[in-house]
C-alpha cells in the first residue's frame, strides 16, 4: 500500500503499525503525527496515510521543516497554502500579527508595505521586540518570520502605499489584507483593490479597541470580494485604546480568513 512519510511518498506492507514504520525510517522520533493528530506507535496503518516523524529539539532541513509545519494539517491543506501569495498592506498590530500566523501555518509567500517604524508604544500589540525599536517594521518583520520559518519567502516593500503603487506591489497577490490604523487609509485600499485589481480579494478590519466581548468580534462577507472583520463599532479613542488581546483576535479571524478563501471556502 502506499503512504506519505513526511511529504515523500512510500510504498509499505499492509497491516504495519505506525510504530514498526517509524523504527525503520526514524528510529529517534519521539512525536508520531498520522494525519494531522497524535497517535501511538501501535496504531495500524492503511492505504493513503500520512505520517510525520519527529525528533523533539531536532533542527530540521528545509524539505522536512516544511513537511513538520504540516504534520498538525489535514493533509493536503499545506500543498495549497504552499502555492499561495499573500499580500499584506500595514504590519502594525493587525498585520503583524496576521504575517506571524499566515507563516506559521505555512503560506508560500508574503508581500508585505509599510513606511513605519517600530515605536516603544507598538509593544503593547505588536509582533516586535524591545530591541527592534528605531527599526523599519518591514525590516524587523521579516526577520522575525524568519525566525519563525527561516524557508518562507517574504517581499518587503518600506514605502507609503499609495492608489498608484497598490496595484504593482501586490499585483502577484489574490487576496490583500488591510492593516490599516487610519480609516481614510483603510477605505482608500479597499477602494483601489476592488477597482484595479480585478483578480483579488481583500480582507479588512474594522473595530476592534478596548476590551469588550471576544465574541462581538465577527468576519462578514461584505460582496464577492470582500470580507470585514471586527464589530465595526469600537474604534480607537481617549478610553478605550487598542490592546493586544481584543487586536490579536481581529488579526486571527483575517488570518483564517485568508486561509478559508486559499482552501475555497470563501462564503
Amino acid at each position: 500500500m502506499q503512504i506519505k512519510l513526511n511529504e515523500k511518498a512510500f510504498s509499505v506492507e499492509a497491516g504495519l503499525t505506525l510504530g514498526a514504520v517509524a523504527e525503520l525510517h526514524k528510529p529517534i522520533a519521539d512525536v508520531l503525527i498520522l494525519n494531522g493528530f497524535p497517535s501511538t506507535p501501535n496504531t495500524i496503518l492503511h492505504d493513503g496515510d500520512e505520517l510525520f516523524l519527529i525528533k523533539r529539539g531536532e533542527i530540521p532541513a528545509e524539505d522536512e521543516l516544511e513537511g513538520l509545519m504540516a504534520a498538525r494539517h489535514t493533509p493536503g491543506v499545506h500543498t495549497r497554502l504552499k502555492q499561495a501569495v499573500v499580500g499584506i498592506a500595514g504590519v502594525g498590530g493587525l498585520g503583524s500579527a496576521v504575517a506571524v500566523a499566515l507563516a506559521r501555518v505555512g503560506v508560500g509567500r508574503l508581500v508585505i508595505a509599510d513606511f513605519d517604524v517600530v515605536e516603544p508604544s507598538n509593544l503593547n500589540r505588536q509582533q516586535y521586540f524591545t530591541d527592534q525599536i528605531g527599526r523599519y517594521k518591514v525590516d524587523a518583520l521579516v526577520e522575525n518570520l524568519q525566525r519563525i520559518n527561516p524557508y518562507i519567502t517574504v517581499q518587503a516593500h518600506c514605502t507609503l502605499l499609495t492608489p498608484d503603487n497598490i496595484p504593482l506591489l501586490f499585483a502577484d497577490c489574490y487576496i490583500v489584507v488591510e492593516a490599516f490604523d487610519r480609516a481614510d487609509m483603510k477605505a482608500m485600499l479597499v477602494n483601489r483593490v476592488l477597482e484595479a485589481m480585478p483578480q483579488s480579494c481583500i480582507v479588512a478590519a474594522s473595530g476592534m479597541a478596548g476590551y469588550g466581548s471576544n465574541n462581538s468580534i465577527v468576519t462578514r462577507k461584505i460582496s464577492q470580494r470582500l470580507y470585514l472583520a471586527g464589530d465595526s463599532v469600537s474604534e480607537a479613542r481617549p478610553g478605550s485604546g487598542l490592546m493586544a488581546p481584543r487586536v490579536g483576535i481581529a488579526a486571527h479571524h483575517q488570518a483564517n480568513q485568508v486561509v478559508r478563501i486559499i482552501m475555497g471556502e470563501e462564503t
